[in-house]
């Protein structure tokens, strides 16, 4: 099946195939002719299954079908709302590459900048309006946003709204839409508070799921390492010194260990960067864009700061830090093998980490393979759980201790010392 069997009106057409896209993806295939037949929708699929152009795709096309019918000052009448503002700029730019050869007008807003430039871009008026949470309900309470035009809500990322705390804030903006509208809904995982938020979104809906192992792809070679929690770095210098050129996306788990894996491959002379939520919007943007352009070939990222990373030819996803939502490593490794690309995704696990890697294989339904030679091969004595040396001043200490204790005759005869304490007054 192509694009053009599913309906697409040319100037779509024509864009799609500028990228090189011909053929849909399996939630593009099964999305696109729900969409276009106007009925709401409830998504289930991983990051890298294609979802953006899902959703995109159709909605530009509504809005080119029906441009007629608004003339004047353009009105916001469709709104994605996303988790992060790299999703956000990702989204808005997938638009804008589909969109192209339409005459729609997006405009993106988030937060972590100076507003000024974006509410300028709002006065002039836009057709598709991509926000996240917060910044979207700060203009609309500024009288900069009205959502009274609105015929097309998408609501992107849903569970990681929720781990990002955006439940409220979320409520707060499907109560100033207009009750007629198109509402599409896309999360990666189907929890109770997913499911319960769904359904204050949608109506009669139509539901389309791409399980785990569709969107974790055959092409992406994945591979896990055994090492140590001390050794992990020593492995990754390792790692980038033997494929120097090659691209490559290292996920910790935490925005500390971001920035401390950054500085030991600084030592290492390896230039890299690091991407999360501490980090300013234009120091993210500049990061994320020079490894785009491959002028960084090592990005180190968290989980939230790294949605919407986008990365042509990204060949290589590195899990510093397993993972321990299994969904997650999904989520991952969809950054590379992208597209018709190939891609390896390569995992670091010491023995903490064991659970989670048997809670991934069981999700994806595949034993990865153990790559059991390398120099920082987990001994095992390494397995039993490391105990901190004593200090110098410890060691004195106990052998005092020791030097002082009194023979067991001596401590047998001498009666016990006891405390007495008087009593308090009452």
């Amino acid at each position: 099946m192509t694009f053009k069997d599913l309906g697409i009106i040319e100037p779509i057409l024509l864009a799609l195939k500028e990228e090189g896209y011909t053929h849909p993806t399996p939630i593009q295939e099964q999305a696109i002719p729900i969409l276009l037949n106007r009925k709401d929708l409830l998504g289930c699929a991983q990051t890298g299954t294609g979802k953006t152009a899902a959703f995109t795709v159709p909605i530009l096309q509504h809005l080119y079908n029906s441009r007629q019918d608004h003339k004047g000052k353009r009105k916001i009448r469709s709104l994605i709302v996303t988790p992060t503002r790299e999703l956000a700029i990702q989204i808005d730019e997938s638009i804008s590459i589909y969109g192209k050869h339409t005459g729609i007008k997006n405009v993106v807003i988030f937060g972590g900048v100076k507003q000024g430039g974006q509410t300028d871009a709002l006065r002039r008026g836009t057709d598709i309006l991509v926000a996240t949470p917060g910044r979207l309900l700060d203009l609309i309470s500024q009288g900069f946003i009205s959502l009274q035009d609105i015929k097309y809500f998408v609501l992107d990322e849903a569970d990681q709204m929720l781990d990002m705390g955006f439940i409220h804030d979320i409520k707060k903006i499907i109560a100033k839409l207009p009750f007629k509208r198109q509402s599409l809904f896309f999360s990666a995982t189907m929890p109770p508070a997913i499911v319960e938020l769904s359904g204050k979104i949608l109506g009669n809906h139509e539901r389309v799921t791409i399980k785990p192992k569709q969107a974790t792809a055959e092409k992406i070679e994945q591979a896990v390492y055994f090492v140590s929690k001390q050794n992990k770095t020593k492995l990754l210098i390792h790692l980038i010194e033997e494929n120097p050129n090659n691209s490559t996306l290292v996920f910790s788990r935490t925005k500390h260990g971001a920035d401390k894996i950054v500085r030991f491959l600084t030592k290492a002379h390896i230039k890299a960067a690091a991407i999360h939520g501490n980090k300013s919007q234009g120091a993210r943007q500049r990061a994320l864009g020079n490894f785009k352009k491959g002028e960084l070939n090592i990005l180190i990222a968290t989980d939230i700061a790294a949605r919407g990373i986008d990365v042509e030819e990204l060949s290589l996803v590195i899990n510093y830090d397993l993972p321990n939502i299994p969904e997650t490593y999904v989520h991952r490794i969809g950054r590379t093998g992208r597209a018709k690309a190939s891609g390896i995704a390569l995992s670091f696990c010491n023995m903490e980490e064991k659970a989670y890697l048997k809670d991934i294989q069981k999700l994806i339904n595949l034993q990865i393979p153990v790559i059991e030679e390398h120099p920082f091969i987990l001994d095992k004595n390494e397995e039993i759980p490391l105990v901190e040396k004593p200090t110098k001043n410890q060691r004195k200490k106990a052998k005092r201790r020791v030097e002082h204790k009194p023979k067991e005759t001596e401590s047998l005869n001498k009666p016990k010392r006891r405390k007495f304490y008087p009593k308090r007054n009452r």
